[in-house]
């Protein structure tokens, strides 16, 4: 059976629309009549070929993290009680309230029906499932034991959308502080400021250094204000043309490497990234060369995820996992001393996660120290900014009372 989407006249008159199960689109107009609607269009999810199905709006579907976590957690949870794949595929779909997402599992569903795996059925969907999520349901479904890898798949998208989370939430703080800093200072030079040195048009007394600066500044965001932010706008547009050659964007990533502050912070985030990813595939079943291959694709960072391909020739030519990650620059030395350990123990899935558990905890830790620095930093320059604003315009007016 494939899914089927509709839009159909109930007998009120009333549009609706939704998805049904059906063998053929004549079945799908007839099951529709069957609950007294009068179907204006039913189109399949997918289109078809003879050879199969091939993928076209499911190659365009994306699903949010919270949807792909809690498809994979009931999943993994009803195949766990005894349900067969598809009885639990149509429980996920009738259950979902989201329309992308019971598009989604009714497509798998019709596909699994058809004789696919459901690794190869989530494949038609990449932008909803990643290659870690299909690999290690692959794996699962070889080692016969699927429900438990969907609920380690399920923890290992919530530990990463948890940390991802609580990244965006901190730094959402210091962006809102800078940028109302940032306005409240234009404001305050394009709009009060020269109201007020009006007051010192007809003196002719001499103005304070500090206060003709101020009033240059004022003038030239009153008359090329809308330049200069254009001017802004186009060196950042230009450099993120540069960053999409290969060439350019790695050289950049073999930079931010360099950098104190920032190259720490992504170093560990992606041996977290790395060591994670590697650590649930070999828990799975899946190989080392493939484990090692899906989790190298897993950094961000391009300069890294390079050294960690040749690590990988390394791996593959019979080299151990700890020898090759220890030639591999910019790696946390944590990591490459766990895994020495987990390959002479024979525990390397649990010292992997040890590992990423050690740079996730490495990267709030920086994250926490580096925004208690710069808030306090934001405020203090915004207050020195007022403090230099309001000091040019008193001293004249403390000069002019002197006169008096």
């Amino acid at each position: 059976m494939a899914a089927y989407e509709y839009t159909a006249l109930e007998a009120s008159g009333r549009r609706t629309r939704g998805l049904t199960e059906a063998d053929s689109e004549r079945h799908a107009r007839r099951l529709l009549r069957d609950k007294g609607l009068t179907p204006l269009t039913v189109q399949a999810t997918s289109s078809r070929t003879t050879g199969g199905t091939t993928p076209t709006a499911g190659a365009r579907t994306k699903l949010s993290p919270t949807q792909v976590v809690l498809f994979t957690r009931l999943l993994g949870a009803l195949l766990e009680s005894g349900l067969p794949l598809d009885d639990a595929l149509s429980a996920i779909a009738k259950q979902s309230a989201d329309a992308t997402l019971r598009r989604v599992v009714l497509d798998v569903r019709s596909r699994v029906l058809e004789g696919q795996s459901l690794s190869a059925a989530v494949s038609q969907f990449p932008r909803a499932f990643p290659e870690v999520y299909r690999a290690t349901v692959g794996a699962g479904e070889q080692t016969r034991l699927l429900p438990l890898v969907l609920q380690r798949v399920a923890d290992y998208l919530e530990r990463r959308q948890e940390i991802q989370q609580k990244v965006r939430l901190a730094l959402i703080y210091p962006a809102v502080l800078t940028v109302v800093s940032v306005t409240v200072v234009v404001g305050l030079l394009v709009f009060v400021v020269p109201e007020i040195v009006k007051v010192f048009e007809h003196s002719a007394q001499r103005l304070p250094a500090i206060t003709l600066a101020l009033l240059a500044s004022s003038g030239f965001l009153q008359e090329y204000g809308l330049l200069l932010l254009t001017g802004a706008l186009v060196p950042y547009v230009a450099f993120q043309a540069l960053l999409r050659r290969p060439g350019m964007r790695r050289a950049w990533h073999r930079a931010l490497l360099k950098l104190p502050v920032v190259g720490a912070f992504q170093r560990e985030n992606d041996a977290g990234r790395f060591a994670r990813t590697l650590g649930i595939l070999l828990n799975s079943g899946l190989d080392m060369l493939d484990a090692f291959r899906i989790a190298e694709q897993s950094v961000v960072n391009l300069a890294l995820r390079e050294a960690l391909g040749d690590a990988a020739t390394r791996v593959r030519e019979g080299e151990a996992l700890a020898t090759a990650l220890s030639r591999v620059p910019h790696l946390p030395p944590l990591l490459v001393h766990l895994v020495a350990s987990g390959e002479s123990a024979g525990e390397l899935p649990r010292m992997l996660e040890t590992a990423a558990n050690a740079s996730d905890r490495a990267v709030q830790l920086r994250l926490a120290i580096g925004l208690n620095l710069l808030e306090p930093a934001l405020i203090l320059t915004m207050g020195l900014v007022v403090l230099l604003i309001v000091l040019a315009i008193l001293l004249p007016i403390f000069e002019m009372n002197q006169l008096v």
